[in-house]
């Protein structure tokens, strides 16, 4: 559904009695995450692989502590997968021993791969040489070994659809064809020790079709890594590109047809993944905590202008930057947070900053607006406020809810503050 054709629908009345009743005693803009639908998402991608797969949850999705403890407790819980000392907190905060988490990304610097190794972190996905390097090095200075996957960027990719993270020049992971000259060098790198193989071929993936199929031409790709070249190989991680809508209504998609396939390319190229030790890993950021998160904003003012309706939110690209100001506009819908009928007429949906990229949608249909109105975009607890640009103009960041059995289990607000440095 693009920005141009978003339709918004009247949001059910016990819905938007509550979303009315939480802006009233928390206020605007307003982030609402509910728990229950977290861990059925996780029940939901634990019940579409294969049994003993390890789940990482990509705090890139959503870092918010308690969201990474539900996904983290509970049945099927989860392991934690950071890129930042940022991240690695709020996984440490949610109870994750460090020694369980996986620490990856293309920019990992000496000093964020001293404090994890400080912290007790010891599985590492490296990018390349110059980055296994410097991570030996630290870990030789802090008198320890760090476990390391490869990331491999393969040479060609199998699905034609999705957000694309292999098969291009990339500032992701090692390219497929420089291995066979690499891997002697990499495995004598002091302070490390290469245990595996680290894969990341598709982001959001399309269907179930094209998920499968990159899955697969990894499991073959990292057999033959293993026995054509030698690279060690106790755990592989596949990556991941689970779906989910953002910012639309829509459905998280399930994957029925997932474990077997899984099954039949591991057993065919991997058998001794179900005999001896060979972990098998995969991650999942936005599937999991997307369709858990309902973001309300109210209506502020309405103005005309050449034709034209506008709504001025209290929530803009600030709040709902869509990976942070990327220059375009989201395919956007809302419901509006009441049981008021009448026409629906095209609005363009603005939010409160001073600046003209600050247009969350130029056209959404919905009841002619009214100051006061509280709107609520769905499926937006995954790249919310911390893909946004959070601290333009130093507005106050959205208020984050954590609901369990349609009860508030925690109330919080980001904090932005100046700290002296040396």
């Amino acid at each position: 559904m693009s920005a141009e054709t978003a339709e918004a629908a009247v949001a059910p009345g016990g819905q938007a009695a509550l979303d009315r009743e939480l802006v009233e005693r928390y206020g605007s803009p307003l982030y609402v995450y509910d728990l229950d639908r977290v861990e059925r998402a996780r029940a939901d991608l634990r019940a579409a692989l294969p049994d003993g797969f390890t789940l990482y949850y990509s705090l890139k999705a959503n870092p918010h502590p308690g969201l990474v403890r539900a996904l983290r407790e509970g049945p099927g819980g989860c392991r934690a997968e950071v890129c930042s000392t940022g991240e690695l907190a709020s996984a440490l905060e949610a109870g994750h021993p460090a020694d369980t988490i996986l620490y990856s990304g293309p920019g990992k610097t000496a000093v964020e791969m001293a404090a994890a190794l400080t912290a007790g972190v010891r599985t590492f996905s490296v990018e390349s040489p110059g980055d296994l390097r410097r991570l030996g090095a630290e870990a030789v200075r802090h008198g320890t070994v760090a476990r390391v996957l490869l990331r491999v960027n393969s040479a060609a990719a199998a699905a034609t659809t999705s957000i694309r993270m292999t098969g291009t020049p990339s500032q992701f992971g090692i390219d497929a064809e420089t291995l066979p000259g690499l891997l002697p060098a990499l495995l004598e790198v002091p302070g490390t020790e290469v245990v595996g193989a680290h894969f990341f071929p598709l982001s959001n993936s399309k269907d179930e079709e094209s998920l499968t199929a990159e899955f697969t031409a990894t499991v073959e790709q990292a057999a033959a890594l293993e026995h054509d070249l030698g690279l060690p190989l106790s755990v592989l991680d596949i990556g991941g590109g689970f779906a989910a809508p953002y910012s639309v209504p829509g459905e998280r998609p399930h994957y029925p047809n997932l474990r077997a396939a899984l099954e039949k390319a591991l057993d065919t190229r991997l058998p001794r993944w179900r005999t001896d030790g060979l972990e098998i890993a995969c991650e999942s950021g936005r599937h999991l905590v997307g369709d858990s998160g309902r973001l309300l904003t109210r209506v502020t003012n309405v103005k005309e202008s050449r034709g034209r309706t506008f709504a001025v939110l209290d929530a803009g690209i600030n709040t709902l930057g869509g990976m942070a100001g990327l220059g375009r506009l989201l395919p956007l819908s809302v419901d509006p947070a009441g049981h008021r009928t009448g026409e629906a007429v095209q609005v363009s949906l603005a939010g409160p900053l001073c600046t003209p990229g600050d247009l969350l949608s130029r056209s959404v249909r919905m009841p002619a607006p009214r100051p006061g109105d509280v709107l609520a975009v769905p499926n937006t607890g995954a790249y919310g406020p911390t893909a946004s640009l959070l601290l333009f103009l130093g507005r106050p960041a959205p208020a984050e809810l954590l609901l369990r059995g349609g009860e508030v289990v925690s109330a919080s607000r980001l904090v932005s503050s100046r700290t002296e440095v040396a």
